[in-house]
């Protein structure tokens, strides 16, 4: 089970009763985070304007007042889409970077939802976009923690286990000088929600993509901790392993194909 085998490897600390409780929060969670999903791309944001909190928005227009757009990191938080929907209360000039969906199906319903609250999407291969999104002085966001392969990638720690970390982060700061921001977001246990946007630790670019990082990586780790059972532990986030290294998942099984008759 993939979300047992990170929540191992994260926190090993934890006994085996708090394991299981943590992961069985886990899935509780990722349960509530596919409803509201559902929810941002058809309901209106405004009805859950008196429940949200925004805090660091501060950050956000000192980093537009600079007018070389910006760079807003995000992760796997299972509120990820309404936190985007209610974010766009506050910031109505997000230009998300999304991965196509091989589903075309599921991707016409995915993209025509969340155009109801953005008014572009740009598909991650299109760099042309993303920097004349930037050009304009638009805020980008996309996460930056999935495993995308060796080749998009350098080694970071997160939590204390070596991580594929997409060089994105470093390339496009440095190209277009942007500032860059950590989008982070919670359900709260009164069913109001957090929403912080935080500078990062350090400047990025910095001295190198393996030093950018493992800056953005500790970020993530730090959002991820204040509320552990609401981050997608089911993905493969240790999928890509350094050379040598035996991999953390079993292999996932090929379907057989059909011949038409």
């Amino acid at each position: 089970m993939i979300a047992d085998t990170n929540l191992r490897l994260c926190f090993p600390q934890l006994s085996d009763q708090e394991h299981k409780q943590l992961l069985k929060a886990t899935f509780q969670e990722n349960g509530i985070g596919l409803i509201e999903t559902g929810m941002s791309w058809w309901i209106n944001p405004e009805q859950f304007r008196h429940r949200v909190t925004i805090r660091g928005l501060e950050h956000y227009h000192e980093a537009k007042a600079k007018g070389r757009g910006l760079v807003l990191l995000g992760a796997h938080h299972t509120t990820l889409d309404l936190a985007g929907s209610l974010l766009s209360l506050y910031i109505d000039d997000i230009s998300p970077i999304y991965r196509k969906s091989k589903n075309p199906a599921f991707d016409h319903i995915m993209l025509k939802g969340r155009k109801r609250r953005f008014s572009e999407m740009i598909e991650r291969s299109d760099v042309r976009g993303i920097f004349n999104a930037l050009k304009d002085n638009r805020t980008i966001w996309y996460a930056v923690d999935q495993d995308y392969g060796k080749k998009h990638s350098v080694f970071a720690p997160f939590f204390g286990t070596m991580a594929a970390t997409i060089k994105t982060t470093s390339r496009i700061a440095k190209r277009n000088n942007s500032s860059v921001l950590l989008f982070s977001h919670y359900r709260n246990d009164d069913h109001s929600y957090t929403l912080e946007i935080t500078p990062t630790t350090q400047k990025i670019p910095s001295n190198g993509e393996s030093t950018d990082a493992c800056i953005v990586n500790a970020m993530v780790e730090a959002a991820v901790l204040k509320k552990p059972e609401q981050y997608m532990w089911v993905h493969r986030r240790f999928k890509t392993r350094p050379e040598g290294e035996t991999a953390f998942y079993p292999k996932r099984k090929k379907r057989k194909r059909t011949r038409d008759l």
